[in-house]
């Protein structure tokens, strides 16, 4: 959708109708409280892995978060030999366009990694979609690496749905353990950052890490970790 039927949308419309085809589908943040049970302080880095829509925004998202020492876009919940963005963005594979997050405990704890991901980084109760992008590869899902971090990931989803916290139910799924993370192609990593002026980073992706400084103050930081120098 990002560079197929939306780049064609856009060349057919004049400027003001293009901006609207995106502010239309930004997603708003949601101020949502902190998980009441989070993962017990691990030793050393810790690994999470999430998806919610397109993974440029989400990676976005993490690289200005305090406390994650890499974000990596990639997929996940499918097989080695799908894992290529041709093949995900058919729709016809079980991966999702994910985040791998490796980050130290000491300094952000997994519960407000998915306090971050529930309020700013995407909308969990869009089913296999978020904005402008649609397919099952765009669905909102954790993959948990640990038994911990299933029951944090559950328990949290629980307390926000019984809170009303969001409009709709959500529809994030948490099902899948310890699925295979696979890196994306290397020009989707550090999209959102080489890529600042693209429209789709402006008008999608941009907003999001801004919700973060204002809502997250406390763990944003302006200068984002990138795979570039950290490495997948």
């Amino acid at each position: 959708m990002r560079f197929g039927l939306l780049g064609t949308a856009l060349l057919a419309l004049p400027l003001a109708a293009s901006l609207t085809l995106f502010t239309a589908h930004s997603e708003p943040a949601v101020k949502i409280d902190a998980p009441a049970a989070d993962a017990a302080t691990a030793s050393g880095i810790q690994t999470a892995v999430i998806a919610g829509g397109c993974f440029w925004g989400i990676q976005a998202v993490y690289q200005h978060t305090k406390g994650v020492t890499n974000a990596v876009s990639g997929y996940a919940g499918g097989d080695k030999a799908d894992a290529n963005y041709r093949k995900v963005s058919s729709g016809g594979t079980e991966h999702a366009e994910a985040v791998k997050i490796t980050y130290d405990p000491k300094v952000i704890s997994y519960g407000k990694i998915l306090q971050i991901y529930f309020s700013v980084a995407h909308n969990p109760t869009e089913l296999d979609r978020q904005g402008p992008d649609h397919g099952p590869q765009y669905r909102s899902e954790i993959f948990p690496q640990n038994d911990e971090q299933a029951k944090v990931a559950k328990a949290y989803i629980a307390q926000l749905d019984a809170a009303k916290a969001f409009k709709q139910k959500i529809v994030t799924k948490t099902g899948t353990m310890k699925a295979t993370f696979f890196p994306a192609e290397a020009y989707h990593q550090d999209y959102a950052v080489n890529n600042p002026n693209q429209p789709y980073i402006v008008y999608n992706d941009a907003p999001k890490v801004e919700n973060l400084k204002k809502m997250f103050a406390d763990v944003f930081r302006d200068k984002p970790v990138l795979v570039a120098e950290a490495g997948m």
